[in-house]
């Protein structure tokens, strides 16, 4: 469109002449189209772009777009000389000119052959598809017809398979069955020439497969094997168990009189001896490599479920035989019609047990233990001996204890006596926690809530007598200083020490649940003394200061800071998890406390020593009201000193404590040394610091604010505080001006020579000033400042100025 403008100079002139006269005016979009005729570069275009803009034009008038005047004006300009590079722009305009029409004539012809490419792509694809759809009902044709030509040959065949698999687990049973009398072949064999250790290695194999048998549906070849291993296991255990009994005869086992406690004074040649100790060896291996024989066998007697037994693998089986003379024994003196069998006697047999199991202690160690660790086997023969005659005691209980259930004192003493057992079994022989032990048979619903009845009733009885006895509220420590920091009456210590008693008897029960139960009561028992303990304290109310009152005292901080400490215990702390988890799954407690238990804030006795700190508050109130109401009395005449006419300090020889003050610090001293005696430490240190609060308040408001003071009278009164009152306090802290701060600071605006009252006085002033608005200065102290300057930390501004208006020593000019 352009190249008819550009074939010679004057028809590009006479097009321009014509164009400002005939052409519409273009639209915008000119100068996009004419963009890439335009050789500039874009910082040009541009330029070009904002100078349009910026130029005004008469649509009416200007017919020649834009782009192309600027174009004309940029490359020819006004110069008549520049006409000679048209040739070159008309060259490069039609260059230009070319390349787009390649590139229009290029997309143009390409399209469509996408497209073709595309519609030939998909006819191709559904010929193919076309094809194979053809190919699969062919094929789906064949697929059927053959199947139905092979009907018959597939239910022949699956006949035949169901042949070969019904002759295949023939052919397995068979083999299970040769291989189970090829084993039993070999034991036979074994024991025809003598040779025992093969023969015991070769039944534990066949017990080995029985075991893998037992998911098997053959029960015909369960019972084969089954009987197999049986009647093999019968002759070898009858075999090595009649060996291995003769040579514990020779070795004089059990050890159960005090001669024969030591296995190792055999008589004999030493060779004998050591024949001996290699046969009870051998033998002892062997009979080990049977016990999974037997304990396919054999079922050990169970206990009832409702005992809660933990799960337990049987007793080694040399351990059964060596522990059966035993078992014969303890049968024949503590069952049926003997006269050992006595149910109020039962640390009998619990003697007796714990007895055997010290004299054998150290041949199971010695002899037998090193055979187990040869052996490989994890079992301890100590621990194995021991359960084995746990057992039997736990037997023994389960037998008696209905026979004593409803008689008090031979079930105490039944529960007392197993108590220690069980105490001496864990902490002497170590006995472990999870086999089962005597505290599982106490631990039965029945058993136990019967235990639990008669702890609260003896702890009650308990708690009765030591608080009506004579010495109940002495301290048994009283004339042992350092003993008797706590000052503890021996009734609080004595029910604290039932307390720990209970502890100690209920700490090894099996289960939390248990523990928890013990620990309500112990909380319930606590309770019960608290409230014993206030209604003694009632009783005592007329006299605070009396012995008894400060007993109980001690009794209420003595209980809450042992409760305290225990808190801190870890039995206690693993309770208070427990008691956590309970409590989370019964929803008994609110999210806030059991995040406090979570987290450790609180403890399972928080609820008792919060009331007995309201408690030892309440009496510690008590008496510090009652000593401030002797004081109060006892101050009466000092209020009524004449403050404004004493003499100066000038005038006095030397300064002397004010008569009317002695019997408020004698009513003081003798308060303080009293109680001092009477309460324990940290109860005094309590109890003199808020007296010292009261007094200090009292003398401020009732002697210093409600009197005026001249020089000598100020001076008196500092004198009488801080030379006589402060120093009764001084036995207990460093510095006991400090817990007598209304005093103190009083005394020290009373006592300020008269510039310095002055200056203090201005300086309050302009404070007071300041806080109205009526003065800003920035010079002047701050009133703050000024009364720490002083020493002056704990009245109020105000209270300075009231202070100073009751001084009288002021000069003349009015200040």
């Amino acid at each position: 469109m352009a190249q008819p403008l550009f074939e010679s100079e004057e028809p590009l002139l006479s097009e321009e002449d014509t164009k400002e006269e005939d052409e519409p005016e273009k639209d915008a979009k000119d100068l996009e189209e004419a963009e890439p005729f335009c050789p500039a570069g874009d910082a040009e275009k541009e330029a070009l772009k904002i100078e349009k803009e910026r130029m005004p034009q008469d649509p009416e008038n200007c017919d020649i777009p834009f782009y192309v005047s600027e174009f004309v004006e940029r490359e020819v300009g006004v110069d008549c000389d520049s006409l000679s590079k048209l040739g070159r722009l008309i060259e490069q305009l039609l260059e230009n000119k070319r390349k787009l029409e390649e590139q229009v004539l290029t997309v143009s012809s390409e399209v469509p052959k996408r497209i073709q490419k595309a519609l030939q792509n998909a006819e191709d694809s559904k010929k193919s598809l076309n094809q194979l759809l053809e190919k699969e009902n062919i094929l789906c044709d064949s697929i059927n017809s053959h199947l139905l030509t092979s009907q018959p040959w597939m239910e022949d065949l699956g006949i035949l398979i169901s042949q070969v698999k019904e002759v295949e687990r023939h052919l397995a049973y068979l083999k299970w069955i040769s291989q189970i009398e090829e084993l039993s072949d070999n034991i036979q064999q074994y024991l025809m020439t003598n040779n025992v250790p093969e023969a015991a290695t070769t039944l534990a194999s066949m017990a080995e497969l029985d075991i893998k048998l037992q998911e098997s549906s053959c029960s015909h070849l369960l019972t084969f094997v089954r009987s197999t291993v049986q009647f093999w296991h019968k002759i070898l255990k009858d075999r090595l168990s009649s060996d291995f009994e003769e040579t514990l005869t020779h070795l004089h086992w059990p050890f159960v009189g005090p001669a024969q406690s030591q296995p190792f004074g055999l008589a004999g040649a030493p060779n004998n001896v050591i024949e001996i100790y290699s046969n009870f060896e051998m033998l002892f291996s062997q009979l080990l490599k049977l016990q999974t024989s037997d304990e396919l066998l054999s079922k050990p007697k169970q206990l009832p479920e409702k005992y809660l037994l933990p799960p337990t693998a049987p007793v080694i089986l040399p351990m059964q035989i060596m522990v059966g003379p035993l078992q014969k024994r303890f049968k024949y003196h503590f069952t049926g019609n003997r006269q050992t069998n006595v149910l109020s006697k039962p640390e009998w047999y619990l003697t007796q047990v714990l007895m055997w199991i010290g004299s054998h202690a150290k041949f199971l160690d010695d002899k037998v233990q090193p055979i187990l660790d040869k052996a490989g086997s994890p079992v301890n023969a100590r621990m194995e001996f021991s359960r084995a005659l746990v057992m039997l005691i736990l037997e023994k209980l389960a037998a008696d204890i209905p026979c004593l259930l409803y008689d008090d004192s031979l079930f105490c003493h039944l529960v007392d006596e197993v108590l220690l057992f069980e105490r001496e079994l864990h902490s002497v022989h170590g006995y472990l926690n999870s086999f089962p032990s005597c505290m599982h048979i106490l631990s039965e619903e029945t058993y136990f809530q019967r235990w639990l009845t008669m702890e609260r009733k003896f702890a009650l009885q308990k708690m009765d007598s030591m608080l009506s006895s004579e010495a109940a509220w002495v301290s048994q420590y009283k004339d042992i200083t350092d003993v008797d920091e706590m000052k503890v009456p021996d009734c609080a210590e004595t029910f604290m020490t039932l307390l720990l008693v209970i502890t100690d008897r209920y700490k090894h029960l099996p289960t939390a649940a248990r523990k928890l139960q013990f620990l309500e009561l112990q909380k319930e028992l606590v309770d019960d003394f608290r409230i014993r303990l206030t209604q003694v304290m009632k009783e005592e109310t007329r006299a605070p200061l009396a012995f008894r009152y400060c007993a109980i005292l001690n009794a209420v901080n003595y209980i809450a800071t042992v409760l305290a400490d225990w808190a801190d215990n870890l039995f206690f702390l693993q309770l208070q998890q427990a008691a956590l988890e309970v409590c989370s799954d019964s929803n008994a407690l609110s999210k806030l406390q059991l995040g406090q238990l979570a987290s450790m804030e609180s403890s399972v006795f928080d609820d008792m020593i919060n009331l007995l700190e309201r408690l030892k508050h309440d009496m510690l109130t008590r008496q510090v009201d009652h000593v401030f109401r002797e004081v109060k009395d006892a101050v009466k005449m000092y209020r009524k000193e004449r403050w404004l006419s004493l003499p100066s300090q000038s005038e006095q020889a030397v300064m002397s404590l004010s008569v009317s003050a002695c019997s408020l610090l004698l009513t003081l001293r003798d308060r303080l040394l009293q109680l001092e005696q009477q309460l324990c430490f940290s109860l005094f240190k309590i109890f003199w610091q808020m007296l010292a609060e009261k007094v200090d308040l009292f003398i401020y408001q009732e002697i210093i604010l409600a009197n005026h003071f001249n020089e000598g009278g100020a001076a008196q009164l500092q004198f009488d505080m801080t030379r006589n009152l402060f120093p009764l306090f001084s036995h207990y802290c460093k510095r006991p001006e400090n817990y007598f701060k209304h005093i103190k600071e009083a005394c020290i605006v009373l006592n300020l020579n008269v510039g310095s009252a002055l200056l203090l006085k201005d300086v309050l002033q302009s404070a007071a000033d300041n806080r109205s608005g009526m003065i800003s200065s920035s010079n002047q102290p701050t009133a703050v400042a000024a009364l720490n300057e002083l020493g002056i930390y704990k009245l109020a501004q105000q209270d300075v100025e009231i202070l100073l208006n009751l001084r009288t020593n002021w000069p003349s000019t009015g200040k």
